[in-house]
């Protein structure tokens, strides 16, 4: 199941880069399968790794993925999918809302898949400083903290997890801000009153 993934996955982003520089997009799938598994052997939970971006940025549909890799990894892939329909604002929250009461599974997934993200961005962030923010759809550098500080909240159950530790430190690193249960508390507040 994973090779048939891999390649699935490779095929649907042919041709594709990662924003703001010219690696070829499957690193990113690729990375995140090698993150899921170090946290789970479960094979469709990798599978689900590979192709976790192939409904939201390609024109393949969830009934190709349903064909080929049955039920459970459709259903993985689509709790990661987000609808790009809705602004960036509604997309995160409705991300970080979901996240909290998701499987472990799926947490899992959405873990690897963030900190993968946060390591990306924090590679460019030590070589151009704020200038990184401008290769985002949300530029404003307070509102990928708010993404990543909500995520970081909605995961704390996995935080016994390496990637999880990393994800706070690549947090720290960034927005020079502690990941503490401090900043959790705020992330609440500022919910409630939005």
């Amino acid at each position: 199941m994973i090779r048939k993934a891999v390649a699935f996955a490779a095929k649907a982003h042919e041709g594709a880069v990662r924003k703001g520089s010219g690696i070829p997009y499957i690193y990113h799938p690729m990375e995140v399968a090698l993150v899921v598994s170090m946290m789970t052997k479960d094979e469709a939970i990798i599978a689900a790794a590979y192709l976790h971006d192939v409904l939201e940025d390609t024109p393949v549909t969830a009934e190709e993925i349903r064909a080929a890799f049955g039920c459970r990894v459709l259903e993985l892939v689509s709790q990661e999918t987000e609808d790009k329909s809705r602004s960036w604002r509604e997309r995160k929250g409705h991300t970080i809302e979901h996240v909290k009461t998701a499987s472990r599974e799926v947490k899992i997934l959405t873990l690897a898949d963030k900190v993968c993200n946060l390591r990306a961005t924090a590679r460019d962030y030590l070589a151009t400083g704020d200038q990184v923010w401008e290769r985002f759809n949300e530029k404003r550098k307070s509102m990928q903290q708010w993404y990543y500080r909500g995520l970081l909240e909605s995961l704390s159950d996995l935080r016994e997890e390496a990637p999880y530790q990393e994800m706070r430190r690549l947090y720290e690193l960034v927005f020079a801000e502690p990941a503490s249960e401090v900043c959790f508390r705020e992330v609440a507040a500022d919910r409630e009153n939005n």
